[in-house]
């Protein structure tokens, strides 16, 4: 079962069920949660393989979309659904396969397509990382910018760094060797018929003109948006606007 945590009350809206990408965590949408939590129950999860859920063999869409489903229908709910980059893949392939478990769709900075960025040189710096002796972040921030020149890019993995254990939250043994399956796009069939939003950086390439007839065969609602001046941490770059984005679509 996912680790899950849930921020607000159930109200007249359907709860959000907020996914987060490759590397990521509950926690590093909790300042989104919050302002979402304002008029709904928010709930973030940890995905299989990262923070506080289980560490598995395996690291496939499908099972993060088996996981997925498993986690709604113990909570006994039917959400709107958020996901981001890898997260965003899992939650497109649990509308495809299961589209009776969610209302409607919020896909963020991602597209149901394969692409070629690999992001084992990232698993390659954290596994470097020696550990002796750090007891604050900025300590292991100093030694991660040897291999690792993106400032925001440390600071974001390392929110998977647990300093009183000395380790990473993150099966980085597996994440990398999943990283074909990460980085692709599972042979799909079918439709989700229902409201979703493409919502990508207005900066960023994940989300080209050449990725929609894809997504309009998979999703024949897909609407499409740009957060300007945001590149694939649109969440991060600018969370007022794509707090304010979610509550015209969701709302």
């Amino acid at each position: 079962m996912l680790h899950r945590i849930v921020t607000g009350s159930p109200s007249a809206l359907p709860p959000l069920l907020i996914v987060h990408g490759l590397f990521g965590s509950a926690r590093n949408w909790g300042a989104i949660a919050r302002r979402m939590s304002e008029d709904r129950q928010v709930i973030t999860v940890d995905m299989r393989n990262h923070g506080a859920s289980p560490h598995l063999p395996s690291h496939s869409y499908a099972d993060l979309a088996d996981d997925l489903a498993e986690t709604i229908r113990d909570l006994g709910i039917i959400p709107d659904i958020v996901g981001h980059s890898m997260g965003g893949k899992a939650a497109m392939l649990l509308a495809l396969r299961e589209p009776a478990l969610l209302r409607r769709l919020v896909v963020a900075d991602i597209a149901p397509v394969a692409y070629s960025h690999s992001q084992s040189h990232l698993i390659d710096a954290m596994r470097n990382l020696d550990l002796t002796g750090i007891a604050r972040r900025s300590q292991a921030d100093a030694r991660l910018a040897a291999d690792i020149e993106s400032s925001q890019v440390r600071a974001f993995l390392l929110q998977s760094l647990d300093l009183d254990a000395g380790k990473w939250l993150l099966n980085l043994d597996v994440l990398d060797a999943a990283m074909a399956d990460i980085t692709g796009w599972p042979e799909v069939s079918g439709q989700f018929d229902g409201p979703v939003l493409f919502l990508s950086g207005g900066e960023s390439d994940y989300v080209k003109s050449g990725h929609r007839p894809a997504i309009k065969a998979l999703f024949p609602q897909a609407k499409f948006a740009r957060l300007p001046g945001t590149g694939h941490w649109l969440h991060a770059e600018k969370p007022q606007e794509f707090v304010a984005t979610l509550r015209v679509f969701l709302g």
